[in-house]
């Protein structure tokens, strides 16, 4: 174990309490280079010297990596690692932590909520009400459509997917198939939960829901053909990453009226763009990222990721270093 103070490069900012568990131990610059030239600059300038990162939402290429030479851990403030290149940290022998776990039931209330939302058109009506449109009752033209007892389909059977089929299984007595490389044996999903090949699902659900990560398996994977296969009247969510579903063909889908309704929380590029037709799309109900985004959960990430991080520059092995492809 070492005591030595080292250089950490903080590039988003941490909550005070974790800042201050770092601070006590190391010398540390912060500096979000999303925030403008300055932080920018003073971003590009701690590199040289960084011995840890530590932060999320920002690209490290292999050109930044050329600028830290004595950089020896990354703990990102994620689950996904799609803005870190793998290869070139394995290359260069650098960790690369994450924080798994402790935001799979936050993310999943989230993913589960477009469900609901985007099936009751949740937000629609209360925009009805909001914008004093609502001057009798609602007749048939705007009733929504059951969530239990349908089935439901999910893109990918990890932590967040595995958390998503129990609230719709346990929960809304639905009926769940998953695609995923492989079956997976949940405990309290025996028999409620299908692994299904790719088309079979897209065919026979109701709702499919995706919970992937970003690989080079999964980019695009939701495209023009994928969405004709979706049964007519179907609904798509998306609370993995937004570079898996190709934008054009779902709005195409539900242009046509083959999907009844989409539910998005993630997005190709982040923030949504202005002029994208999804923000306005009557049939899309769009959230900004916030699939991990409550008090506690984003506390409990600072807390690993600090943690990992802590670890990894006194020689402990960290809780959380990412081990996948």
């Amino acid at each position: 174990m070492s005591d030595a103070r080292r250089q950490v490069l903080v590039f988003r900012e941490l909550p005070d309490d974790q800042l201050a568990r770092i601070t006590a131990q190391h010398e540390v610059t912060v500096a979000n280079p999303r925030k403008g030239a300055e932080q920018q600059k003073a971003f590009e300038a701690a590199l040289p010297r960084a011995e840890g990162l530590i932060g999320s939402s920002y690209a490290i290429t292999p050109q930044l990596l050329d600028a830290a030479p004595r950089l020896q851990v990354i703990s990102s403030i994620s689950v996904g690692v799609d803005n870190y290149p793998i290869a070139e940290l394995r290359r260069r022998g650098i960790m690369l932590c994450h924080t798994p776990g402790v935001l799979t039931e936050t993310t999943a209330d989230t993913v589960f909520s477009l469900v609901m939302a985007t099936s009751r058109r949740i937000v629609e009506l209360a925009n009805l009400v909001r914008e004093g449109r609502w001057d009798r009752n609602i007749g048939e033209d705007l009733f929504g459509w059951d969530v239990h007892g349908k089935t439901l389909g999910i893109l990918g059977f990890g932590r967040i997917g595995q958390a998503v089929a129990r609230r719709a299984a346990l929960g809304f007595a639905m009926r769940v198939k998953y695609h995923n490389p492989r079956p997976v044996a949940v405990p309290g999903l025996e028999g409620r939960a299908e692994h299904t090949p790719l088309d079979d699902l897209l065919a026979s659900c109701d709702i499919v829901v995706a919970t992937l990560p970003l690989n080079p398996a999964t980019r695009g994977l939701m495209g023009e053909r994928e969405f004709a296969l979706m049964k007519p009247g179907s609904i798509f969510v998306n609370g993995g990453r937004g570079a898996t579903v190709q934008e054009p063909a779902l709005l195409k889908a539900l242009d046509s009226g083959h999907l009844r309704a989409a539910g998005l929380d993630v997005f190709a590029t982040e923030p949504l763009p202005l002029a994208s037709p999804l923000r306005r799309h009557p049939k899309v109900t769009a959230l900004p990222h916030i699939g991990s985004a409550t008090h506690e959960t984003r506390q409990a990430m600072a807390q690993l990721a600090t943690a990992n991080l802590l670890d990894a520059l006194a020689g402990v092995p960290p809780a959380a270093v990412y081990t996948g492809a």
